[in-house]
Order: C-alpha cells, then sequence, then structure tokens
C-alpha cells in the first residue's frame, strides 16, 4: 500500500432483489465493483433474479470522496454480458460514524440512520450499527438504468497500521 491509502473497507456483496431477466426465464448474474483502478467482481450465480453471493471483497481506499461503483451483468456464454442496473455506495454517513470514535458500545447499538434521496442509491432506511467491537452499515441499494432490481451489500472500515485512518480525513 502506498502513502495515500487511508484503509481498507470491506465490501460484503449478500444479495439480489428481483434482478431484472436478460435470458429466457431468468439471469445469471453478478457484481462488479469498481473505485478508481480497482476492479473486483463476483462469482456468477445461475439462473436466478434473487441470487445470495455472500462475498467480501476489499478495496484500499485513499480518497472517500471517490465513489465506489457496483454494476450488475447478466454472464453470457455466446454475447457480450448484459448489464442489469449500476448503483453507487455513499460513504459519507458512514465515515462519520467512524469518526465519531466511540468505543465498547452494546452490541447492536445504532449510531445513525441513513434515509434514502436524491443523492444516494439507498432503496430504504440504512443503518450504521455497532457489531462485534466494529461499526458496520448494510445497505440496500436501489439499482439505476433498469427497470427493477436491488443489492445489498454491508460496509465495515479496518484501519491498517502505518495508514492514515479515518480520524483527519475532512467530508
Amino acid at each position: 500500500m502506498d502513502d495515500n491509502t487511508l484503509g481498507l473497507l470491506k465490501l460484503r456483496i449478500k444479495r439480489g432483489i428481483n434482478l431484472a431477466i436478460r435470458d429466457a426465464r431468468a439471469s445469471d448474474p453478478y457484481v462488479v465493483v469498481t473505485l478508481g483502478e480497482q476492479k473486483l467482481k463476483t462469482r456468477v450465480v445461475k439462473n436466478n433474479c434473487n441470487p445470495s453471493w455472500n462475498e467480501e471483497l476489499t478495496l484500499s481506499i485513499k480518497d472517500i470522496k471517490a465513489p465506489i461503483h457496483l454494476t450488475v451483468y447478466d454472464k453470457d456464454t455466446f454475447s457480450v454480458d448484459d448489464k442489469m442496473g449500476e448503483a453507487d455506495i455513499d460513504l459519507k454517513p458512514y465515515v462519520e460514524c467512524v469518526q465519531m470514535g466511540l468505543t465498547q458500545l452494546p452490541n447492536g447499538c445504532s449510531l445513525k440512520r441513513v434515509q434514502p434521496d436524491r443523492t444516494n442509491c439507498l432503496a430504504e432506511e440504512s443503518c450504521c450499527i455497532w457489531q462485534d467491537g466494529k461499526i458496520v452499515q448494510e445497505m440496500t441499494l436501489r439499482l439505476k438504468n433498469v427497470e427493477r432490481g436491488e443489492v445489498v451489500v454491508e460496509i465495515e472500515w479496518v484501519d491498517v497500521p502505518g495508514c492514515k485512518g479515518l480520524s483527519q480525513v475532512e467530508l
């Protein structure tokens, strides 16, 4: 990691809900996550518009204002994979919670509620929660540029020794 890295973000791609059909009866969805030059992807779930990926992807974070972009694709064997919508993750509410520097909270304690609005892709209220000594945020993202579909993700910050961390970062 270089000097500009603040730390790592664990991104758990949990599941898709009511994704668009792109093949005869279903789709073979997978998710691509991009942040700057980083590009990660989940495995393909065959014939399923409500897939469970439950995969953990790790991004190194240099700029918390840089958008984390998710694109859902339908895997095709003989042609280019079809796009099934996209969404961005807004890190700002989560970072605000981490910057509070809280410790020793009861498990499941909610630190912040984030409401869906025009500036984010949330399909419903999302909470930053204290869980097992760390802050996590689960969110259901409504996919854009598609007729329907949502993706459930969870984010968790990981401080890395030698990296700046989030305490000095301005939002």
